[in-house]
């Protein structure tokens, strides 16, 4: 993993979370607290971390890299000036737009974009939510025009994360229109309504920056004062577990995959539009969908105070354990890496199963407290944390003592209540 990378995280994450922290206070202030929910922020933050691991380790596959299509593909040359910056960023964007298109587009390709989409609010945590399942990308295909012109690799790479991150600010309901930009960038307006699920909504204002794509290919509409966007996905996820939300939709493919009687229906659901099934497995295994937005009440599970207090702490705790692996990655081989990583999504996994009241999140905890033991027994020490803090792994240790009993006492004691919206 690239020094600078780690360097981007530690001043990226912070600064996300800062802006989270002063969003929900500036909302509390104007009296518009109710845009932020606890759990539905958390379950946001929870799929943030899932992500970053999955970065860290690299588990992505690069069909053609860019550098390769820049040495056999390029035509021209671009000296190094503020332009060939602006047409690689112009390029970039260009990509962003179409990758996403084709995400929303397609039944395969919305399963890497659904977590995105899974929150029934609408604010920068949601942000967070990027996907786990998406272990080939399609934007290699997009970028070749970059590539002809001679956009050098190097450039691409520098400018990717910004272009990315520039993505974030407009996820919010507390930005009314901004005039004249509204016609040039994607702003917060335009992108609640790609968020929406109300009819007119549906897949529209696909831009990542430049709002000129879906003028120009017919994918832009403008925010209805009469419609106000309801947030969330047609077919509802009913979860805060960013693990089962990142794969609810393949796993409904293979299901439907298999089920059907129709050979070539078995083939082509995958490439067919997004949402599209087989005839006969549609009417055999309905799935609910929301038909009506305005009247769809959102996922709310009741939980108790102290359940809530708990959840954030057991987050606060996952984050740091995340926050170590990644700045202590140098020191830790691949194999140990993986197994790192597969602790903390079992910690994540247990976490917000116990949001989602599932009555074998104490087992989750188990397994992730079983793993913890592991490492502090085999390795006599939590990945070198005593170089830091001589009693550092013992505290580890009570915690996952500690941990694995209050989440028994939750699952077996808290109440399921009634989903409420609220």
């Amino acid at each position: 993993m690239p020094t600078y990378y780690i360097t981007t995280l530690n001043i990226a994450i912070p600064l996300f979370v800062s802006l989270i922290l002063l969003e929900i206070l500036y909302a509390k202030i104007i009296d518009k607290g109710y845009v932020i929910r606890s759990m539905d922020t958390l379950s946001s933050l929870c799929s943030g971390l899932t992500n970053v691991i999955r970065d860290v380790l690299g588990l992505s596959i690069v069909i053609i890299s860019y550098s390769y299509m820049v040495e056999n593909f390029a035509i021209f040359k671009i000296e190094t000036s503020w332009l060939l910056y602006l047409i690689a960023f112009i390029g970039l964007d260009f990509a962003g737009y179409w990758v996403h298109r084709i995400n929303h587009s397609v039944n395969y390709f919305w399963n890497h974009h659904i977590i995105h989409h899974s929150s029934e609010e609408f604010n920068l945590a949601c942000a967070l939510r990027q996907s786990i399942s998406n272990f080939f990308s399609l934007t290699f295909i997009f970028l070749i025009p970059t590539a002809i012109i001679g956009v050098p690799a190097e450039v691409i790479t520098f400018l990717a994360p910004i272009h990315l991150f520039a993505q974030y600010w407009y996820h919010t309901r507390l930005i009314d229109k901004l005039g004249i930009l509204e016609y040039i960038i994607v702003t917060p307006s335009h992108h609640r309504v790609h968020h929406a699920i109300n009819e007119e909504y549906l897949d529209k204002n696909l831009s990542q920056i430049f709002i000129v794509w879906d003028k120009l290919f017919g994918t832009f509409q403008e925010e209805l004062e009469e419609v106000p966007p309801v947030y969330g996905v047609k077919r509802p996820l009913r979860s805060w577990n960013p693990i089962l939300i990142n794969f609810s939709h393949l796993f409904l493919l293979i299901k439907d995959a298999w089920r059907t009687k129709n050979i070539f229906d078995k083939f082509r659901i995958w490439f067919m539009p997004t949402g599209w099934r087989p005839k006969d497995v549609n009417k055999k295994y309905p799935v609910d969908s929301i038909n009506s937005p305005n009247t769809y009440k959102k996922y709310y599970p009741k939980l108790s105070l102290k359940l809530q207090i708990w959840s954030w702490i057991q987050y606060l705790l996952v984050f740091f354990f995340m926050m170590y692996f990644i700045n202590n990655l140098h020191r830790i081989s691949f194999y140990d890496g993986v197994l790192y990583a597969i602790f903390l999504y079992i910690s994540i996994y247990s976490l917000t199963s116990l949001m989602d009241q599932d009555s074998f999140a104490w087992l989750f905890e188990i397994v992730k407290a079983l793993l913890g033991m592991y490492f502090i027994i085999t390795y006599g020490d939590w990945f070198y944390i005593t170089n830091y803090f001589d009693y550092a792994t013992i505290f580890i240790m009570i915690y996952f003592v500690i941990s694995t009993l209050v989440v028994i006492y939750f699952s077996v004691y808290e109440k399921k209540l009634n989903y409420i919206s609220n």
